[in-house]
């Protein structure tokens, strides 16, 4: 079996020319698709503020089972708590808070 070529200087340049320079070689255009237009409010991720919340291990394991049995997320609870909280203190829910912007 034969060792392969050994690269030049010349050839390593060569392949550096771009594509225009090349003999026998055209550019060719490539159109973009038309994406959507962006949402004006963005999505949730770029409008919402993150929060960390440490749970002990059979807390989150309760949580997570009732977020299954359930077939919801365990955001979607942790959202129905907060308007609990919200109503128990008196204070507006999420959706009286999301339609005043």
């Amino acid at each position: 079996m034969s060792k392969p070529p050994k690269l030049s200087l010349a050839s390593i340049v060569a392949s550096a020319v771009p594509p225009s320079n090349r003999p026998g070689a055209e550019v060719v255009q490539l159109v973009q698709p038309k994406t959507q237009e962006p949402n004006p409010r963005g999505t949730l991720k770029e409008r919402a503020k993150q929060l960390s919340v440490y749970l002990e291990p059979p807390v989150h394991d309760q949580l997570r089972d009732i977020a299954y049995t359930e077939r919801t997320k365990i955001h979607q609870l942790m959202l129905e708590a907060l308007d609990l909280l919200f109503q128990k203190r008196g204070a507006l829910s999420i959706s009286q808070l999301t339609h005043q912007r």
